[in-house]
């Protein structure tokens, strides 16, 4: 699986919880309403963002395993400071290969972030099925759905959406990624499998103040562009110092599709 480092999942966290969708998570919240303990595995923890999002939500005595292949990225989650009632357990795995392995033992939820749009369909199949298999609800948010706004707009803008778009579809260690399809494709393979499904809008969304943020986002996308081969790099880079500039000026607002996703298999309370 590619990795992202520290400083930028620190620097997207305080945004990916904003965008969270609330009715999708209070789907989870009243599903788990009324237990004495929750045993929840996250997939592709990172530092433990989803940890810090949703403890909180849940009243019961949490027992969170965290599972990830990046050793500095576990380290890190390991020694957060952890909310009331929560116990951590890190597990160092590679998902690719054994998601199986993840997913054993007793599991009341199974918890994933930004990761669907990074991995191909046959991957989300197996997922499905082994969720399911196991009666376990599920839960996916910040999935990147392909949508962008960025004002003032600039003539290279859907171009650079377009190239981005394409570069989502790239191997992200699963093989080829659903990327801005992710969310769909989930929310149907669930639905066929008999989940009921609630899902909805998480978009990030920034505006002038939110210049790091920015920043930051037309960086990568001016080097996804760049990777693709689709458009000249004059244009990339003329793109790019016109996105700067207006960031500086306190003028650039920016927002960015993502979809959360909550199944729950027929038959659970």
């Amino acid at each position: 699986m590619t990795g992202f480092s520290a400083d930028w999942l620190a620097l997207r966290e305080p945004y990916d919880v904003s965008s969270r969708n609330p009715q999708v998570l209070d789907a989870v919240v009243t599903l788990l309403a009324g237990t004495n303990q929750v045993r929840i595995v996250d997939l592709a923890c990172g530092t433990g963002s989803t940890v810090r999002a949703l403890a909180s939500r849940f009243p019961a005595a949490q027992n969170w395993r965290l599972a990830d292949n990046d050793l500095s990225l576990l380290a890190r989650a390991s020694g957060m400071i952890k909310p009331p009632r929560v116990m951590l357990t890190t597990t160092p795995i590679d998902l690719n290969h054994d998601l199986e392995a993840a997913l054993d033992g007793p599991v009341d939820l199974v918890t994933t972030s930004a990761l669907l749009d990074l991995v191909s369909a046959p991957w989300l199949e197996r997922l499905a099925v082994e969720t399911l298999a196991r009666s376990i609800p599920f839960y996916a948010a910040l999935s990147y759905d392909g949508r962008i706004e960025m004002s003032p707009s600039h003539k290279v803008d859907n171009a650079i959406i377009a190239a981005v778009n394409k570069h989502q579809r790239g191997d992200k260690g699963f093989g080829a990624a659903l990327g801005p399809d992710a969310a769909k494709a989930a929310i149907a393979q669930f639905e066929k499998l008999g989940c009921k499904v609630v899902h909805g809008q998480a978009d990030w969304v920034a505006g002038p103040s939110d210049r790091e943020f920015q920043n930051e986002i037309f960086s990568g996308w001016a080097s996804a562009a760049r990777e693709t081969g689709d458009i000249e790099l004059g244009d990339i880079v003329e793109w790019l110092t016109f996105r700067r500039d207006q960031v500086a000026a306190g003028k650039s607002s920016l927002r960015v599709g993502h979809v959360d996703m909550f199944a729950m298999p027929s038959g659970t309370r």
